[in-house]
């Protein structure tokens, strides 16, 4: 729609799915591990019925566009542009997702690591469409944190996801508007899942030290550019910041389960 808008594009045709079965549901699956969302399943929907399941991702779809554009949007529809500045696609990363891709010559799922291969491309081929995309329950505390000029309708500057998996034991990051793709921060998962590796039923002690690196870990993690939104250097400022208090937030939410 925004190519249409500024005359860059238009489209020889237009394909109805809405009578697609099932594309507009979403189902627990994996004995309850793994929530399947719908392709036409909108942000408003992931708010108001998946905060429970999907805390991460419900938080995201919160700052997508406006009611009318959440009433509408989709992850899919996020998924299939591939935008580096995706609000969805820090979550889906950190949540470990997988996404199904479905043709004629049947259903292939791609996870989500392999799925970005270039600004704005995916590894969706030609006559594929997206079906669904599954996304890991979540076990323990997330975060989705997103910086941008003003609080609402606004392109992420860049933003950052958080998933500590208490059943796996392991951290899930997602990097957003920071680079060709979004972005795994590898080494900010290793050094937090090492933090944490007698920690996880107790995480108590893990001091403002481990938050302070991990928040550094995650900017170094990024590859950005000077672009209308902002610098290189405001943006690793911005996620070195987004990191440390994702981690913050989410270190205080296990205490307070503890405590409870």
């Amino acid at each position: 729609m925004v190519d249409i808008n500024f005359g860059r594009a238009r489209p020889g045709a237009l394909l109805d799915l809405t009578a697609v079965d099932g594309i507009d549901s979403w189902e627990l699956v994996d004995a309850g591990r793994t929530v399947r969302i719908g392709a036409g399943v909108c942000f408003t929907r992931i708010i108001d019925e998946l905060a429970g399941p999907c805390p991460a991702l419900a938080q995201a779809a919160r700052t997508v566009g406006s009611p009318q554009i959440r009433n509408r949007g989709t992850v899919a529809g996020n998924l299939a542009t591939a935008s580096p500045a995706g609000d969805s696609h820090p979550v889906l990363l950190a949540s470990w997702a997988r996404v199904e891709a479905e043709s004629v010559r049947g259903l292939r799922l791609i996870d989500i690591d392999d799925f970005f291969v270039g600004p704005k491309c995916s590894a969706l081929e030609r006559d594929e469409l997206i079906r669904a995309v599954r996304v890991l329950a979540a076990t323990g505390p997330q975060q989705f944190a997103k910086v941008g000029p003003r609080n609402a309708m606004v392109i992420a500057t860049t933003s950052f996801a958080l998933n500590l998996d208490m059943t796996g034991r392991r951290a899930g990051t997602g990097i957003g508007s920071a680079g060709p793709t979004p972005l795994r921060a590898r080494g900010a998962e290793q050094m937090l899942e090492e933090a944490l590796a007698d920690r996880w039923d107790a995480p108590r002690g893990v001091g403002e030290s481990v938050a302070q690196e991990f928040g550094a870990l995650v900017a170094e993690a990024a590859a950005p550019i000077d672009d209308v939104r902002g610098s290189a250097a405001y943006r690793r400022h911005a996620l070195a910041v987004l990191g440390r208090r994702c981690l913050s937030w989410a270190l205080a939410d296990l205490d307070g389960a503890g405590a409870a």
